[in-house]
């Protein structure tokens, strides 16, 4: 029997549904190897909305790979330090990253969000190739092509379509159904003010109170990126107006500069977000139609790796649609990279946000004490396996 003829990858028409941090990774590393792609964006513009992201070692390789990295260095900042403090701002853990960052040859980066995509939307494409204000509602995979329907009405056909959709993804609600996200039993407020004065340049700090923690982290063009986490009832929402007076109230006597940080952040700068996560699939993919990122592996912010597991997604997917082979041999082979160590991720960074979130007085004067006594270079080599490049 004659094989089936398969059409040379350069051929291929990707459709990605989602413009986010994993969604645009993959088109630019698409445009760059002459694969044609389409993002579906519901929103509008790609305002400079949201907070910080820190493109730890593993995600700056990965855009090493794809052209990308210089950019991204420079329009962040490079942590030397990364501290975990009580709320008296005394050390329970250090770590030197900069040395880290010249072992591994590859920078850690801390950037607003927003200069991340901006750097990753100029290289991923022509303007055509992000269509926003349209989001994906649905999808046909018949015949050897996807075809997409879109809010607007309309539908468009392509070779594969990647839901980068996000933690509510509706491309994984085809492929899988309704399926419920996990709670965390936390939620978090993120931030970003001017104040770069008031912090020490290159740190990094994360604080550990009772059920509840406070993020500082220098994100370069002298603007500092906070985040703050509490135990609460999931959907619990702050009184309009109040969310910083809230805050306020919750982190009062807590180490400087935290009251300033917050003082000097603008109300509408501030985001709350119930943290959910879903436990790990062994299989993202079906025929033609695949998941990447939050759509695929949702974790917990705790080790600060959603994102960058979502480049390294983006990289290794463009990576195999452009190898030669089918494209359900291309996602059998994303898979075959990229399950185990997301799914990794996924539950290493639950098993911390539950240690980390603790409440009990004791539990947590144990486990304080029991960080304290980890030396240095037993630290610095959890992170280096943390962020082990990829292969």
């Amino acid at each position: 029997m004659t094989p089936p003829l398969v059409a040379p990858p350069s051929s291929r028409h990707v459709l990605i549904a989602g413009a986010g941090i994993g969604g645009l990774t993959l088109a630019c590393a698409l445009q760059r190897a002459g694969v044609r792609a389409t993002v579906f964006e519901r929103a509008e513009a790609l305002r400079q909305v949201g907070a910080g992201i820190i493109v730890q070692m593993n995600a700056a390789l990965a855009l090493r790979r794809i052209g990308l990295c210089d950019a991204v260095v420079a329009e962040g900042e490079q942590p030397e330090q990364t501290l975990i403090l009580d709320l008296a701002g005394r050390g329970i853990s250090r770590v030197d990253v900069r040395s880290l960052q010249q072992e591994l040859d590859a920078p850690m980066v801390a950037i607003h969000r927003a200069r991340l995509q901006a750097v990753l939307r100029a290289h991923a494409g022509p303007e055509d190739a992000v269509r926003l204000g349209v989001s994906v509602t649905g999808f046909q995979d018949a015949e050897g092509h996807v075809t997409v329907s879109l809010s607007d009405g309309t539908t468009v056909s392509g070779d594969v379509l990647v839901g980068a959709d996000g933690l509510r993804s509706v491309v994984r609600s085809g492929l899988r159904g309704d399926e419920p996200t996990r709670y965390s039993g936390y939620t978090s407020w993120r931030g970003v003010c001017p104040g770069a004065e008031w912090v020490t340049a290159g740190q990094m700090i994360e604080t550990w109170g009772p059920g509840a923690r406070f993020g500082i982290v220098p994100i370069g063009h002298g603007e500092v990126y906070w985040y703050a986490t509490l135990n609460a009832p999931a959907g619990a929402e702050d009184a309009p107006g109040q969310t910083l007076a809230v805050l306020q109230e919750r982190f009062a006597g807590w180490h400087a500069p935290i009251a300033r940080l917050l003082a000097a952040t603008p109300p509408e700068r501030v985001l709350r977000t119930d943290i959910h996560d879903r436990p790990p699939l062994a299989h993202w993919s079906r025929g033609r139609v695949t998941l990447l990122g939050d759509a695929a592996h949702p974790m917990t912010p705790n080790l600060g790796q959603g994102g960058c597991q979502a480049i390294e997604d983006g990289v290794v997917l463009a990576e195999c649609l452009t190898a030669p082979g089918s494209v359900e041999d291309a996602l059998r082979a994303y898979e075959a990279i990229r399950v185990k160590r997301a799914n990794a991720m996924v539950v290493r960074s639950h098993q911390v946000g539950r240690m980390a979130q603790w409440e009990s007085t004791a539990a947590r004067f144990v486990r304080d004490a029991l960080f304290r006594r980890v030396p240095e270079s037993a630290a610095k080599n959890q992170l280096r396996q943390l962020v082990a490049p990829l292969r």
